[in-house]
């Protein structure tokens, strides 16, 4: 494949990923170039190699001329197989993350990111209600082995009470299993990390296999979180993401989940840049959600669990 542009930088992973499809990842840049050239790299590239896709990923609008070049490969016996999407396009359909646009350059995009329509909500609801009843039943066999481990390891409480931003941007009390140390930000929020020195032994455990968000069920049977959606975040991260990453508060149109598309697919954030690809997966989340994508998120936090990777 071919990426023509700089718009979208594609994360290490990505190109793993594109790489085990495509076999060979080839950019080129836009900028400075002018559409003769351009066509010229473009035909060496697409004869030295099997060429399948040619992603448009510019920032400025791309020569009439070039367009009309690359229309043009459909016709030629040789070329056909070969086709072109622009970067938004590529994203949701080879990665199933939305492009988020700069400083309002598209406000289009957010036509497609609505909250669930009636039968949507009806669905996910009976959901929740099925898979967080089952998962209250596992709340009150877990705690009693729970507390005794906490005890163990880090005495303080069992469960871990903190504000989070939900639906229209409220707060509402999360419940958690303790997984770090009592007074763990009594120097000030810290981003979560894989080894974060603040969480206690048997708190990596849970947290490697999600036990640590079972009284989560508690919230959803409220009606204040789904078991899937955008992660539950603070109120002090929000303010500080609203200023770094545009769009950000779409993520508060739907309720958040104890698991999501999102932590799924990347892992834990560590920064701005982190949140903001969070954010993308979220988009996606919304904008396509349906029962079988629901489906697929719960099978892959399962196989997140069962191999202890942590989400």
């Amino acid at each position: 494949m071919i990426i023509l542009g700089e718009k979208y930088t594609f994360t290490k992973l990505e190109l793993e990923k594109l790489r085990k499809k495509f076999g060979q990842v080839n950019f080129l840049s836009h900028e400075n170039s002018d559409a003769k050239t351009l066509r010229s790299a473009l035909e060496n590239l697409i004869k030295s190699g099997d060429q399948r896709l040619i992603v448009l990923n510019t920032e400025k609008p791309v020569d009439g001329k070039l367009v009309r070049f690359l229309t043009l490969l459909q016709f030629k016996t040789k070329y056909k197989k070969i086709k072109f999407l622009n970067v938004e396009s590529f994203l949701e359909i080879y990665l199933q993350k939305c492009y988020i646009p700069e400083n309002g350059e598209n406000l289009n995009f957010l036509n497609d990111i609505k909250p669930y329509n009636a039968l949507e909500y009806a669905l996910k609801r009976v959901i929740d209600y099925v898979s967080c009843s089952m998962l209250f039943v596992m709340l009150f066999v877990l705690k009693f082995y729970v507390k005794k481990k906490i005890d163990e390891q880090s005495p303080g409480s069992l469960y871990f009470l903190q504000n989070r931003v939900g639906l229209g941007n409220r707060e509402f009390e999360c419940i958690k299993f303790r997984s770090m140390v009592v007074d763990a930000e009594k120097d000030g929020a810290k981003f979560a990390s894989k080894n974060d020195e603040r969480v206690f032994e048997f708190g990596e455990f849970m947290r490697k296999t999600r036990i640590d968000e079972v009284p989560q069920c508690i919230n959803v049977l409220r009606g204040q979180m789904h078991l899937i959606g955008p992660r539950p975040e603070r109120r002090y991260w929000i303010n500080f993401f609203e200023k770094e990453i545009p769009y950000y508060n779409e993520r508060h149109i739907v309720r958040p989940g104890i698991t999501g598309w999102a932590q799924v697919n990347y892992t834990y954030g560590a920064n701005a840049l982190d949140a903001k690809q969070k954010l993308m997966y979220d988009l996606y989340y919304i904008k396509h959600w349906s029962f079988w994508l629901e489906i697929k998120t719960i099978f892959k936090t399962f196989e997140i669990i069962l191999s202890k990777k942590g989400i």
